[in-house]
């Protein structure tokens, strides 16, 4: 079983709003730089939304930083702010779903 912490907001917010771009890409050197495997990922409308337990305005396109790094995940909370944080136990990712990663 595998837990995923995420970080939510409008895809407007993430994308043109926070440097959100250039905190990936520093993120990415840093762990290659390391050797690390990459352990998040960027997604557009994401399908876990209806199965979150809170009421979200979704009126906008909805994006998130997927991770299995909790630590990673409260980091970007603190860094960018305006986020909504959670986690997810269990919930089956495919491959398609969290490879869209904001840097390519």
């Amino acid at each position: 079983m595998t837990d995923y912490y995420f970080a939510l907001a409008s895809q407007k917010f993430l994308k043109e709003e926070e440097p959100l771009e250039e905190i990936l890409r520093e993120r990415i050197n840093f762990y290659k730089s390391n050797k690390k495997k990459i352990d998040f990922w960027f997604v557009d409308d994401p399908e876990f939304l209806s199965d979150l337990d809170v009421e979200i305005n979704t009126e906008q396109p909805m994006a998130a930083i997927v991770s299995t790094n909790k630590t990673f995940i409260n980091w970007i909370k603190l860094r960018i702010g305006y986020v909504l944080i959670g986690e997810l136990n269990d919930y089956s990712f495919t491959t398609n779903n969290l490879l869209e990663n904001i840097i390519e």
